[in-house]
């Protein structure tokens, strides 16, 4: 059992402790960048080989297992030929060494790897160290089409140009996804499920949740109160956007989206910026988390108008990438067809 310290001699060692821990934090992030760029240089050599044809020949695959196997011998397991191959694919799809980014790990550019649409696969990168995401967080965040599911919630008009895109205000919609997966709470064998279990269960996988809902969520509170004369109204989850500068209000529902749950969370929201909305924060922003979407709701409602109440599907399994592909597409076809009606109609 370590010895009780004086308040003094605590103060020296939390000191120490503390440059030692960033000096190891340091070394670490050294080694990972040499690591990475090292690979990267294996790559370029083996194209660079294939360019000048010792890699073409119906000997090349024999020559590359030959290397494959004599680094095995004198680095360790990681130079599998499937490995060196990839390595090949990081540098075709990094040839600029100067864009490697020292705050991503080998683990991350493997994940990234597997993203073939090249805007994409930026997006994923630089959220990925905006959000400090791990390279698991990074994983399941494009195996469940993250990118792909922001970009339907959003307004589909083109951005002319580069420098106006990056000017752009944010909006509430660019960090509101639809559907949200939440596979990680393991409900999709719960019968009868009800909404104070699921809140339970999100509050018991809170952490995961966040990474499900993206950049800049904060929680806040579970179950708010908000009393108005002698009435009392409970908000489910409540967070703060530290983006978007507002909160935002959850309500979990079971089953299909009605007009009386649009209605109620529309009154929350005037509720609780009269009660308890800063000077200094923007409009408070409320999502309807449901398990079925009534279309003719989300049409003809306020929800339509989609500046401060949104409905998002939530999914307690992760569906192939296929089928949330097609989910995908769809959403993104009623905002477009939405979007050519506002146009027709100006």
């Amino acid at each position: 059992m370590a010895e009780v310290l004086p308040v003094s001699y605590q103060d020296i060692y939390s000191e120490i402790k503390q440059a030692l821990l960033l000096s190891r934090g340091q070394a670490y992030s050294a080694v990972n960048s040499a690591m990475v760029r090292a690979y990267w240089e294996i790559g370029r050599i083996i194209v660079e080989h294939e360019q000048k044809g010792s890699l073409r020949a119906a000997y090349g695959q024999g020559i590359l297992q030959a290397v494959a196997e004599r680094l095995r011998e004198e680095f360790g397991p990681g130079f599998s030929v499937r490995n060196l191959q990839m390595m090949k694919k990081f540098y075709v799809s990094f040839p600029n060494a100067n864009t490697l980014r020292s705050q991503l790990s080998w683990s991350h550019y493997r994940a990234l790897l597997r993203v073939e649409d090249e805007a994409a696969r930026q997006w994923y990168m630089e959220e990925s160290i905006r959000a400090a995401w791990s390279s698991r967080q990074l994983e399941r965040q494009i195996s469940t089409l993250y990118y792909e599911r922001l970009l339907s919630s959003r307004d589909p008009a083109p951005v002319k140009e580069e420098a106006e895109a990056l000017l752009r205000p944010y909006a509430a919609e660019d960090f509101i996804k639809d559907p949200y997966v939440l596979d990680f709470l393991d409900l999709k064998n719960y019968p009868a499920l009800r909404e104070t279990e699921l809140e339970q269960a999100l509050i018991d996988k809170l952490q995961d949740f966040l990474l499900e809902l993206g950049r800049g969520f904060c929680f806040v509170a579970r179950q708010k109160l908000m009393r108005y004369e002698d009435e009392d109204f409970y908000l489910d989850l409540v967070f703060y956007h530290s983006i978007l500068k507002c909160h935002v209000l959850i309500d979990l529902k079971i089953g299909k989206l009605t007009h009386g749950d649009v209605g109620q969370m529309d009154s929350y929201i005037r509720m609780f910026d009269a009660l308890y909305k800063n000077e200094d924060d923007n409009p408070t922003i409320g999502i309807i988390l449901c398990s079925q979407k009534n279309e003719a709701i989300v049409k003809y409602s306020v929800l339509s108008e989609a500046k401060q109440v949104f409905a998002s599907k939530y999914r307690l399994t992760l569906p192939s990438a296929e089928t949330l592909q097609k989910e995908i597409e769809a959403e993104r076809r009623k905002l477009e067809e939405k979007g050519g009606t506002e146009l027709c109609g100006s």
